[in-house]
């Protein structure tokens, strides 16, 4: 039986510990959101106010052609501005999306109990976290996900140890859009004066990752997130999101763009993946790229699903603004430091906008 869900321990015990997820509170016959999930007014996602971003789907197969240079543009712009653009003809085959798509509702559909074996305490890998929220221990209110997540390391551990449900067609995303993701970081970093070879390629990318995100229906929308403010710790986020809808991302205040400081939604574009720049983009840019600060609103009307990749450097790797732009910019400003470090303090608090990247900032002051 299903515990008093106003009892904040016996909640926290059935959602996190017991891996019953949110999923396992819906499931219960809900009617309305558990206050712990209730998050404060200053957080609620208005849904009626926002607007949504118009800015039309990159084209990468022109990349190809005589518009390359044009494309990088649009690129280089997209992440100089918002941090946040969709892609078509990305190479990812669509059947595989669709795919994708599915087997995330699948594997949530799982009893709780074969889901709870891969919470991090007991997970049989150190490469696979079934879990909810993002720090639940540290949350004021929880947000309303559930996710699996399978880091990888090559292909013969991942195929023995990512869950047999959902290890194939993970595995087959990571390494369709490998070749995407390395055309957008060279034209990223090419455009800094800093050319990508294999010899380099790990130092940005070297670390990767596939998470299965899982947002249930909601009785209470306007009181919950999916995700809270926050923008991804590493170098690029390549998304798959269905047709629901419910990314949100924050205009930057100093940008040349209309609605500053204002969230717009990022519409679902049928077969687009979205493409987000990652803390670790900013920082070499020396804060040329904006790192996207983003949320996700729940909706009561279907369950939804997202699939992320996020890819960043080795954990060992050194990470600073690149030399040739600081020489351009005439200063640096954030400090060096090793990538471990960086993650350790970005999991060790609760998602709070883009405050993560005070790590490593330098104070001008």
């Amino acid at each position: 039986m299903a515990p008093s869900f106003d009892n904040e321990s016996s909640l926290f015990n059935f959602v996190v510990r017991d891996g019953n997820g949110v999923k396992g509170i819906v499931d219960s016959g809900i009617s309305k959101v558990p206050q712990a999930y209730i998050q404060p007014h200053a957080e609620q996602i208005d849904k009626k106010s926002a607007s949504k971003c118009e800015i039309p789907p990159i084209d990468l197969s022109k990349l190809d052609g005589p518009d390359h240079d044009e494309v990088v543009n649009q690129i280089v712009r997209a992440a100089e501005t918002l941090g946040f653009f969709q892609v078509v003809n990305h190479g990812v085959p669509v059947q595989l999306l669709d795919s994708l798509k599915q087997t995330a509702h699948n594997f949530f559909s799982l009893p709780a109990e074969r889901k709870a074996v891969y919470r991090k305490e007991v997970s049989p890998s150190p490469l696979v976290k079934y879990g909810t929220s993002f720090v639940p221990e540290k949350e004021r209110a929880l947000e309303w996900k559930d996710y699996i997540s399978m880091a990888y390391t090559n292909d013969d551990e991942a195929l023995q140890q990512w869950p047999i449900e959902c290890r194939d067609v993970a595995l087959q995303f990571l390494k369709t859009s490998h070749e995407m993701v390395r055309n957008l970081l060279e034209a990223l970093l090419g455009n800094l004066g800093e050319e990508l070879d294999d010899s380099k390629i790990d130092a940005f990318i070297g670390k990767k990752m596939v998470n299965m995100n899982f947002y249930p229906t909601c009785p209470n929308p306007e009181l919950t997130v999916g995700v809270g403010r926050h923008s991804d710790m590493g170098t690029l986020t390549i998304l798959l999101q269905d047709g629901i809808g419910g990314l949100y991302v924050k205009v930057p205040e100093d940008v040349d763009m209309e609605k500053k400081g204002e969230w717009v939604e990022i519409p679902p574009i049928p077969d687009a993946l979205v493409i987000n720049v990652g803390d670790m983009l900013q920082i070499w840019s020396n804060g040329r790229y904006k790192s996207a600060e983003h949320r996700v609103r729940t909706t009561s009307t279907k369950s939804r699903v997202s699939i992320p990749i996020f890819t960043s450097p080795l954990p060992t790797q050194k990470v600073a603004p690149l030399p040739q732009v600081v020489k351009k910019d005439g200063m640096a400003r954030y400090r060096e430091f090793v990538f471990s470090n960086y993650m350790n303090s970005f999991f060790g608090n609760a998602h709070d906008g883009k405050k993560s990247l005070e790590f490593a900032e330098i104070n001008s002051n």
